[in-house]
């Protein structure tokens, strides 16, 4: 027997150590998988011994392979084994090795009961130690339950060690178990006036997480929080304090007003950087709970917003982003104290990390607030904006840069852009400078809502619009920014009557592009819009020959977009072709004169012998199909409408169809037509030869394009063509300008700017004059303050469901099933 134990630990001489693990896995990079299983068959023996120094060896570097991502959850019976050992050196390295493998919903840890409340009954405050630090980890509902009264004694232990963790370890109870938190609050307010400090500031933590919840429920100890602020000098434990602070003052602003004092103070004194920013940050809350009680609080606002500018220009990138934020707070109730430092915030544009950029954008709009923007500036900031988007690199930056100058304008109805040229001018610079953006359906939306509800502005939006469909590049833009296409199309289309040439737009969308299916359908319904706004002018001109013009180049273009893959647009397009067709076939006829005269009757300037009756029909039809005035619907409107008693969406109108048989297969494969088969049809109508007048056309029309496309190098002249023979005889005349050359910006949204402030320059001289005149007269006189006036109104009128009103309580906050804290909201004054 003694010589089989002999035998046993000499073999134990050459078991790998955890070093001897580490230093083998370093050695073995190419087949590490291969080595690490050999080590686990290793583990596995040493696991089968009888002596606990070998198998606490074999968990530990078990431990080690679970931290490189192996599953060892097959070792939970010789875990709990090691946990037990009455070693201290082998208890740690079991409670390790458990609290990363075992979880709350581990079966094994129901073996654990009785050991961990031994291990926390122990004599030795490291044995309790370890065993409160490995719990934390994988603490279960059933586990709190049980060990909630031996935790909650352990806080009243004559060591500080273990109170400073059984405290920390409540939080996990309270997390598990929530019914353990009302009988231990009495306790866990004693810890607060703990003569220990670290004991101190484990209450403190835990106080202030339960408080994240339900503050009311911790607003009775603020005399003691506010002791602990004015005596501590732990800053990490001021930090937790300060913050609970800011939670509980909404709920008694007379705290607040006690807090202004101490709080300044430290945002003087204080030279650590995380505190100064957590007491600003609760200066703000405190004074926005009670800034109708306290008007003389300017100072306070101004000396934080001092402070955060010291942030701000500090070349730490850390700091200057905590300052950035704090700023945006004090921005939606203080306004006006930010806005004076609003060339710091735009210089911020210019950093090198692109987080401070995005955070500097965030002040210049700030929600429902409205930021640094006014009616006064927002033409500057988006001057600069831009400006910044043309300088950017990356193309995540240029889309945030313009993402932010939308939200800019279009915030509160537009409330600040006071005319809409300038800003339909600005979107289109957008697109142009930004082709590759994520943002084009933004644009889009845009544009088709300053069309819908600025009715003044329709007439320019229009000719924008038709501008933009011919100089739009079509190899230069995403997928995205086609949207805009849809857009511009719709405008030329719906407000029509607003156009001066209306002809023009009719050819731009006639052009044949590859654009996507729903762009292409939006493109024919607006030709028919077209058409028919044009064929009414000449109805009333009696111009016959104009309105089969027209109808010969909408049935030669048409079939280019019936020919589509996509079905809708195949299907818009055959409509406005038979109907063109009809309207042609209808213009030869001679109709019966009695008849006509009754119809002419709406028309009194036609002549029933030029013009048949059907030909007037229909084209009166098809002005009525697009007559009224569109107005916007509001977004929830849809959800209002009521389903008709009776009505089930769940049942079919019709009779279902029945199962399709062989020959319907048959049918449908021969009815819609494959890709690659469209593809071979399109091969076999290209592979036609043209003629040399066709292609001197389809030259010219190249030229053309070329010539309104921007992103087209033209070619220039060649040199020996500009050199003649006598260009040395011309004499060169000096020009005397009186005037410097001023290089103007190219940008034509700067016009509008340039307008807005000659006409502010021409107020300021009007108003220094009243202002002495007044002054004269004893009079005050406050107009510097005036703000630009709108020259277009934006209308608000929206169409709703019959019977039904607007609300925005229609979708409520869904609180988070998965939030931790939620079982925390308990009254405990019950």
């Amino acid at each position: 027997m003694a010589l089989k134990k002999v035998k046993g630990n000499f073999e134990r001489f050459f078991d790998k150590t955890l070093t001897d693990l580490v230093r083998g896995i370093r050695n073995n990079k190419d087949n590490e998988a291969k080595y690490i299983a050999q080590c686990i068959e290793e583990v596995k023996q040493e696991l089968r011994q009888d002596n606990i120094n070998v198998k606490c060896n074999a968990v530990a570097k078990l431990t080690y392979i679970q931290m490189l991502g192996y599953d060892i959850s097959w070792a939970g019976f010789n875990i709990i084994e090691v946990m037990s050992s009455s070693k201290f050196t082998c208890k740690r390295v079991g409670y390790l090795a458990a609290s990363q493998c075992f979880h709350p919903d581990s079966e094994l840890i129901m073996l654990t009961t009785n050991m961990i409340r031994k291990d926390l009954n122990s004599q030795t405050q490291y044995d309790a130690g370890v065993a409160l630090s490995g719990l934390s980890c994988f603490i279960s509902s059933d586990l709190s339950r049980d060990l909630a009264n031996d935790i909650m004694t352990l806080c009243s232990s004559t060591k500080p060690y273990l109170r400073m963790k059984a405290v920390l370890m409540m939080y996990k109870v309270f997390l598990r178990y929530p019914e353990a938190l009302r009988p231990a609050f009495p306790k866990l307010k004693e810890k607060l006036e703990d003569p220990d400090p670290g004991v101190q500031s484990a209450a403190v933590n835990v106080i202030c997480e339960l408080a994240r919840k339900n503050p009311k429920n911790y607003l009775s100890l603020a005399p003691i929080f506010f002791k602990l602020m004015t005596t501590s000098t732990n800053n990490w434990m001021l930090i937790k304090i300060i913050k609970l602070f800011g939670a509980l003052t909404p709920l008694e602003p007379r705290l607040g007003k006690k807090l202004i004092e101490p709080l300044t103070s430290l945002i003087h004194s204080t030279s650590a950087m995380s505190l100064l920013y957590e007491c600003i940050n609760t200066v703000i809350a405190v004074l926005i709970s009670i800034s109708s009680g306290m008007p003389n609080h300017t100072a306070s606002i101004q000396l934080c917003v001092q402070k955060l500018r010291i942030l701000i220009e500090d070349s730490d990138q850390n700091l200057k982003y905590l300052g950035l934020l704090a700023m945006s707070k004090i921005l939606k109730t203080h306004p006006k104290s930010v806005q004076a430092h609003k060339d710091l915030i735009l210089a911020c544009l210019d950093d090198k990390d692109e987080s401070i950029r995005l955070r500097a954008l965030d002040l210049l709009f700030c929600g429902k607030g409205g930021g640094m923007v006014s009616k006064k500036n927002l033409m500057e900031i988006v001057r600069r904006l831009l400006g910044h988007m043309e300088r950017a690199e990356g193309s995540a930056y240029r889309d945030e840069l313009l993402f932010k100058v939308i939200q800019i304008c279009s915030q509160g109805s537009y409330q600040y852009v006071t005319n809409f040229e300038w800003y339909l001018t600005v979107l289109v610079e957008l697109i142009q400078l930004e082709a590759g953006s994520k943002h084009g359906s933004v644009i889009a939306k845009q544009l088709l809502d300053v069309s819908i509800r600025v009715q003044a502005v329709r007439p320019f939006a229009v000719s924008e619009m038709t501008a933009l469909l011919e100089s739009f590049p079509e190899t230069t833009q995403s997928g995205s920014m086609f949207e805009v296409l849809y857009a511009a199309a719709w405008i030329v289309g719906e407000f029509s009557s607003d156009s001066n040439e209306p002809e023009r737009s009719l050819n731009v969308l006639l052009k044949h592009r590859s654009l996507p299916g729903h762009i292409q359908g939006v493109y024919v319904q607006n030709i028919l819009k077209l058409f028919t706004r044009i064929v009414t002018d000449y109805l009333e001109h009696k111009d016959v020959h104009g309105i089969l013009r027209l109808c010969n180049l909408l049935l030669k273009k048409l079939p280019s977009f019936v020919s589509s893959s996509h079905i809708e647009v195949q299907e818009r397009a055959s409509s406005a072709f038979v109907l063109i067709e009809m309207l042609r076939d209808q213009l030869n006829l001679v109709s019966d004169s009695q008849s006509t005269d009754v119809i002419l009757s709406q028309l009194p300037t036609i002549d029933s012998s030029e013009i048949a009756i059907g030909a007037i029909e229909i084209v009166q039809e098809m002005a009525l199909l697009f007559a009224g005035d569109l107005n916007p619907v509001a977004p929830k409107a849809q959800k209002k409408v009521q389903i008709p008693e009776g009505l089930s969406l769940d049942e079919w109108i019709n009779t279902p169809p029945a199962e399709s048989s062989e020959s319907s297969e048959d049918e449908q494969t021969d009815l819609f037509v494959s890709h690659e088969q469209m593809e071979h049809s399109d091969r076999k109508t290209k592979s036609v030869e043209l003629t040399p007048e066709e292609i001197m056309k389809l030259r010219e029309v190249r030229k053309i394009e070329q010539s309104h496309n921007p992103n087209y190098l033209k070619s220039t002249t060649k040199p020996n063509q500009i050199v003649k023979d006598g260009c040395e005889d011309i004499p060169i005349a000096e020009l005397a300008l009186e005037v410097p050359l001023k290089i103007t910006s190219t940008k034509r949204s700067d016009k509008y700017l340039q307008d807005d402030q000659l006409g502010s320059k021409k107020k300021t001289k009007k108003t220094k004059k009243t202002k002495k005149s007044k002054h004269k007269l004893g009079i005050s006189s406050e107009s510097d303050g005036e703000e630009p006036v709108a020259i277009h109104a934006v209308s608000t009128f929206i169409e709703m469901p019959e019977g039904a009103s607007l609300s925005d309580n229609d979708d409520k906050d869904k609180h988070d099933v998965n939030d931790p804290h939620r079982a925390l909201d308990i009254d405990l004054d019950l």
